[in-house]
């Protein structure tokens, strides 16, 4: 598979269950569901990281297009914080960017899309699959997976991707964005000064 990696397996269950004790952080922030013309209509989400910035100052310039900044729903879920930080540790993350709780109704769908080059170059993007069933089809370019309930995936978010979700349960993945190590040095060499 070139447009995604398995990564490792994580415990999913103290996460999965603080989420069921707390359903209404699932209505308290519709921004995606509700964007204009997004993907996103059948998703509702939990926000715990994301861009604090307007997209009027993100347009000036003013703002780091890539900062983010813990939301309120990290502070009802702290079981994400291991999790996340873990990941960070695996795969060397540099950088921290938007995390947050995708749920796709059973029927649902996310529709086809890719991210913005911007962001999709300069994020790897992972993905905690906390539940899926059988009939949860994920598909980004020619590749189609079933992401595994407990388990960590890659994929190439620059390519057109969607879910189409024919099971009987609702779909519930951890995004998480991370700036990686990169061989791409731009700065002056050290040199050994002699004494």
């Amino acid at each position: 598979m070139k447009n995604f990696q398995f990564v490792s397996s994580f415990d999913h269950i103290p996460l999965v269950q603080q989420i069921a004790r707390q359903a209404a952080l699932w209505k308290a922030d519709t921004y995606l569901r509700d964007y204009p013309q997004g993907p996103f209509g059948d998703t509702e989400t939990i926000f715990l990281r994301f861009p604090p910035a307007s997209v009027t100052e993100l347009e000036q310039g003013q703002k780091d297009q890539h900062e983010c900044v813990w939301m309120d729903g990290a502070l009802h879920l702290p079981a994400a914080r291991p999790l996340i930080f873990g990941l960070m540790a695996r795969v060397e993350g540099e950088r921290l960017g938007r995390v947050m709780i995708n749920k796709l109704r059973p029927g649902g769908r996310i529709y086809p899309h890719a991210d913005t080059p911007a962001h999709a170059e300069y994020w790897d993007r992972y993905h905690l699959v906390l539940q899926s069933g059988p009939g949860c089809n994920f598909r980004c370019g020619d590749e189609m997976v079933n992401m595994q309930t407990g388990g960590v995936y890659w994929f190439q978010n620059a390519i057109e991707h969607e879910v189409i979700n024919n099971s009987s349960d609702d779909r519930i993945h951890m995004i998480v964005d991370i700036r990686t190590y990169r061989a791409d040095f731009r700065g002056l060499t050290p040199t050994v000064v002699s004494p």
